[in-house]
């Protein structure tokens, strides 16, 4: 499959997903908040910064980031989904936001000038991209000098039962190759070093590369089912392999599974984000 043949599935199957991103949406921005506020923060955002949110998909963090330059700095979020930016400009809009766009582009080559913004933000997105070295020299071209460049992947399967647990389990009922390390893929860029070293390669200066552990939280395991199912682009593919009586044992699995980390009345399963931090170096 050549780049442009991947880049369209990749469109095709969050375009087919954004609805139900939109049906949960209150339940994953509560869930990720840490993550938006933290890359918020360590992209060093102020008022009257530019700023590049790529794979911004129906609006976090890119409306997180215009709410924190205010109405005298923008946001430019970009995402291959069309569908996703439908959601997200409905959300700005609710909020009263004038400060940020939302355009559907290909984030390997990015549309910009170069020295164009302040800083650089990206939430589960950069692992799936097929050139990650690639776009990630477009994000030091379009950084100005002492920018800074925030982003976040999952770190490893075995600390994040939130995407393992369903993996696992559909294991046992069909095969799923191993992705060549150079792959893309969830877990891409889970590695310590990895996404660092590649931003190092591209002429950032290194700053932090951490695991940053937090919960998502469900009113039980048939809401996380439902959750996943429904907004799990990756997974859908892989599901719709089985029988009837295949996916209606899974199901039970996946669910006595997570069922385990119930806490109080609700359900916390752990995940672990890892955080990566880089900045352009200052003129001189």
């Amino acid at each position: 499959m050549d780049k442009k043949q991947f880049i369209e599935i990749q469109r095709q199957d969050w375009n087919r997903v954004a609805p139900a991103w939109e049906k949960w949406d209150e339940k994953l921005s509560r869930n990720m908040s840490f993550v938006n506020h933290r890359l918020i923060a360590d992209a060093r955002l102020r008022p009257g910064y530019r700023v590049l949110d790529l794979g911004c998909g129906t609006g976090y963090p890119a409306i997180l980031a215009a709410q924190a330059v205010e109405g005298q700095g923008s946001v430019v979020g970009l995402d291959l989904s069309e569908e996703m930016l439908t959601v997200a400009r409905r959300k700005a809009n609710a909020l009263g936001l004038s400060n940020v766009e939302f355009r559907a582009e290909d984030a390997t080559t990015l549309p910009f000038e170069t020295a164009s913004f302040d800083s650089v933000i990206s939430r589960f997105c950069l692992m799936f991209l097929p050139e990650i070295p690639l776009t990630v020299s477009e994000i030091s071209r379009v950084l100005k000098p002492g920018g800074y460049f925030a982003a976040a992947v999952w770190s490893s399967p075995d600390k994040n039962p939130y995407i393992r647990i369903p993996m696992d389990v559909i294991k046992k009922f069909v095969e799923i190759p191993v992705p060549a390390p150079d792959q893309p893929g969830i877990f891409r860029l889970a590695r310590e070093g990895d996404l660092l070293g590649i931003a190092a390669k591209s002429g950032l200066t290194k700053i932090a590369d951490e695991d940053v552990r937090g919960e998502s939280f469900f009113d039980s395991s048939d809401e996380y089912f439902e959750s996943l199912m429904e907004m799990a682009a990756p997974l859908q593919p892989l599901f719709a392999k089985l029988s009837s009586t295949q996916k209606n044992d899974a199901k039970n699995e996946i669910k006595s599974a997570v069922d385990k980390y119930q806490k109080g009345n609700e359900i916390a399963l752990p995940m672990t984000i890892r955080i990566v931090v880089a900045r352009k170096p200052d003129c001189g």
